[in-house]
């Protein structure tokens, strides 16, 4: 589905209400949260999607590290997963399934996550993902909906995976990009949640299928505030530029642009492909931090020293034009 087709599916449609739910449908945001006490509130998410990648084993993993990555957007600590797979078992070797959940399984126990259940269906299509349930404290929830003037944007991980892996199914990607992307989609966004704990983060967000430009626009909407990207300083992953120049565009991208281009403006100094880079629909990607400009610093450096080593500091929160990107 596109940018936008849930919102109107569910136009109209009243949801039942609750006093110790913090975060539900009635805003746009990476996971659900819950009040259970009042040091105690639990995330839940659910993703899936089909492989995007030759090696069952390695898209387990993707796909697992997808999933989990919203409850570390949201701030918080996944504990318990349930597998949701659909497989045509009448023509597909079993074998691939228990690969795929395999890569699943150990990139649960990476993450300290316990499999507790799933559910399972024959479908002409295989899918693969997780619903995924995680702690924090009710005061240390992380949303998209706190940007503040003079903040500083941290993006965690390169960008390109739409790109290069339209290229891997095109033939067209070397080995090295291939393992390369492989390893940074199945790379958790841990490392970067448990250095954020350490600082007064304002607003999160993970990249995925919006892509940069569409994530970073569910944050500054009804924000008061805009934001100003510098594009040279956006990490991309090797060989994107060159793929895109190509015209290995996914069809996701272009429905990104089409969605979020009313708010977004670019410099005329902008190639039209880092424009198409900036919108490319995103698997596992990065985190986005929101930080003051005091701590930004000393954020990205404990990033950087934790091995998050691409984290980028890639824009700044300004006061005009209200709700509106700059991109220069």
């Amino acid at each position: 589905m596109g940018p936008g087709d849930l919102d109107r599916a569910l136009c109209g449609i009243e949801f039942p209400t609750d006093e110790n739910l913090i975060i539900g449908l009635e805003r746009a945001d990476d996971a659900g949260v819950y009040k259970v006490t009042d040091d105690l509130a639990i995330i839940q998410t659910v993703d899936f999607f089909t492989p995007i990648v030759d090696d069952p084993y390695c898209f387990g993993q993707i796909a697992a590290a997808n999933a989990l990555s919203d409850i570390y957007a949201m701030g918080g600590i996944p504990k318990t997963a349930m597998n949701l797979v659909a497989f045509p078992i009448t023509y597909m070797d079993i074998e691939v399934l228990r690969q795929i959940l395999q890569g699943g399984l150990d990139k649960m126990k990476e993450a300290g996550v316990v499999l507790v259940g799933g559910h399972s269906i024959e479908d002409k299509e295989l899918k693969y993902g997780l619903s995924v349930t995680g702690f924090t404290h009710p005061d240390r929830v992380l949303t998209k909906k706190n940007l503040q003037t003079g903040d500083r944007l941290i993006l965690t991980k390169p960008l390109g995976t739409g790109i290069v892996n339209t290229a891997i199914k095109g033939k067209l990607a070397s080995a090295e990009i291939i393992e390369i992307v492989t390893h940074l989609m199945a790379t958790l966004n841990r490392e970067a949640a448990e250095i954020m704990e350490s600082f007064s983060v304002h607003a999160c967000t993970d990249i995925t299928g919006f892509g940069l430009l569409g994530h970073l626009a569910e944050m500054v909407q009804d924000s008061g505030c805009g934001v100003r990207l510098d594009s040279k300083r956006i990490p991309v992953l090797p060989e994107t530029v060159s793929y895109a120049c190509m015209g290995l565009i996914p069809a996701g991208a272009y429905r990104n642009r089409e969605f979020y281009q009313p708010i977004v403006t670019f410099d005329p100094s902008v190639e039209r492909v880092i424009q198409d880079i900036l919108f490319d629909p995103q698997t596992s990607g990065g985190l986005l931090i929101c930080i003051g400009k005091e701590e930004a610093d000393a954020l990205l450096e404990g990033l950087k020293g934790k091995k998050v080593r691409d984290a980028a500091m890639v824009g700044e929160v300004i006061s005009e034009p209200a709700e509106k990107i700059l991109v220069t």
